[in-house]
């Protein structure tokens, strides 16, 4: 009796060329008859014969398998070789596809049932999704490619060839950290764009908001104020800005969840008060507001030597709070954090992510965090004032009302120390 793993390992390879080809099968089925080369049985036999195979070099016939393979490979090139010259139209999507259900079902085969069914299952939805990823590569112009392969250098071309370990003045540095570090914060960058990018056609002031509120709502609420400032906006626009705010205040907290898990909990207590604030008041000014076409969001942040700066930005806070440590303690360290923060806010989410355990106590970097968080709001607050003006009278209301709720959880939260 063949043991149980040997019969799942078959299995898998013969699911994965089933899977592949219904998928072919269907997309072919208005072939002329005669000029498919394979459909579901003969995807099916591919699977079976490379599981088979995979088997076989597994078990010590390593040249057996290798012959079994080479064979099977060589019928898919001339039978798709002779299906193009008698049709004209090379249809080399199926040739692929069978190639790959071979390497799928070899690898099931040769031990690895589950990964070969799951490739096969991604083979298939990529197969299946043939017309919207058309569309999609249609819909691309040059910017969105180039904001594609930027984000893909900075996520998966540097990240693995980092080093491990720490390095550096202090062991301050850890190359992994700092990148991925790069990788998460950018990434909300290129979220925020592939949003503006798939609802852009339909963008309203409130949309833009949301979307631009999640990378840069400073620039949203310079954007709309100088809409209101001319004459140009209405009640959305003072909406958007104190939505863009709160949805600012959840991208924080979100961060400091992966990066400086910690702080999560003393930092989610300080910033919920603002939080609720700014999400009431938005509520309530979009519920006067107008859906107007509005300003389109910013533009793509991704780019790759501003990611480079911001690593060398956060390797030297890295090592000036290394420093701080050992010369002030905590409250050093704190006041570090407040100071960076009030450049960049998730530089100093960063920074207090990538100190040991015990270094500083999490209330009171949730603290200085949330300090530089407010420094941000009174910027902001100055820039509606000064671009909006009267126009822009509700959206500083709001704006103020989520400094106060602010203010006093701080208040709170140093008396608790």
């Amino acid at each position: 009796m063949p043991s149980t793993d040997l019969l799942l390992q078959i299995g898998a390879a013969l699911a994965v060329g089933l899977l592949v080809g219904v998928e072919r099968g269907w997309n072919l089925r208005s072939a002329q008859q005669g000029m498919r080369v394979a459909g579901v049985r003969t995807f099916s036999l591919l699977g079976l014969v490379a599981g088979l195979a995979g088997l076989l070099g597994s078990t010590g016939y390593q040249i057996v398998a290798s012959a079994i393979v080479v064979g099977a490979a060589a019928v898919i090139a001339i039978g798709y070789g002779q299906a193009a010259k008698a049709d004209g139209k090379p249809d080399a999507t199926s040739a692929v596809a069978a190639i790959v259900t071979l390497a799928l079902g070899f690898l099931g085969g040769s031990g690895e049932p589950a990964l070969a069914v799951a490739g096969g299952a991604v083979v298939t939805l990529i197969l299946a999704l043939r017309a919207e990823l058309h569309q999609l590569v249609d819909a691309l112009d040059e910017a969105d490619v180039k904001a594609f392969a930027r984000y893909a250098v900075i996520a998966l071309a540097v990240f693995p060839f980092l080093p491990e370990g720490r390095f550096g003045p202090y062991d301050a540095w850890e190359p992994q950290t700092l990148w991925l570090v790069v990788v998460i914060v950018t990434g909300f960058s290129f979220l925020g764009y592939v949003a503006n990018r798939l609802f852009g056609a339909k963008r309203g002031t409130i949309a833009t908001a949301i979307i631009g509120g999640a990378y840069s709502s400073t620039a949203v609420t310079q954007s709309f104020s100088q809409r209101l400032g001319a004459g140009h906006g209405g009640a959305a626009e003072n909406a958007g800005i104190a939505l863009a705010t709160a949805v600012m205040y959840l991208r924080v907290i979100v961060l400091v969840a992966l990066i400086a898990t910690p702080l999560l909990v003393p930092f989610v207590i300080i910033l919920a008060p603002a939080l609720l604030a700014g999400f009431a008041v938005s509520y309530w000014l979009y519920r006067k507001a107008e859906h107007g076409t509005g300003p389109a969001p910013p533009g793509n942040p991704i780019a790759l030597l501003p990611a480079f700066g911001f690593v060398a930005f956060v390797a030297v806070a890295a090592v000036v709070a290394r420093w701080a440590q050992d010369s002030f303690g905590e409250q050093g360290i704190a006041i570090l954090l407040f100071l960076m923060g009030t450049m960049d806010v998730d530089a100093s989410i960063v920074t207090a992510g990538g100190l040991e355990p015990g270094t500083i106590s999490p209330a009171l970097a949730a603290l200085a965090i949330a300090g530089t968080i407010l420094a941000n709001m009174a910027v902001k607050l100055g820039v509606t004032l000064a671009y909006g003006r009267g126009a822009a009278r509700p959206a500083s209301l709001a704006l103020a009302a989520s400094m106060v709720a602010l203010v006093a959880s701080l208040l709170a939260g140093y008396l608790r120390l």
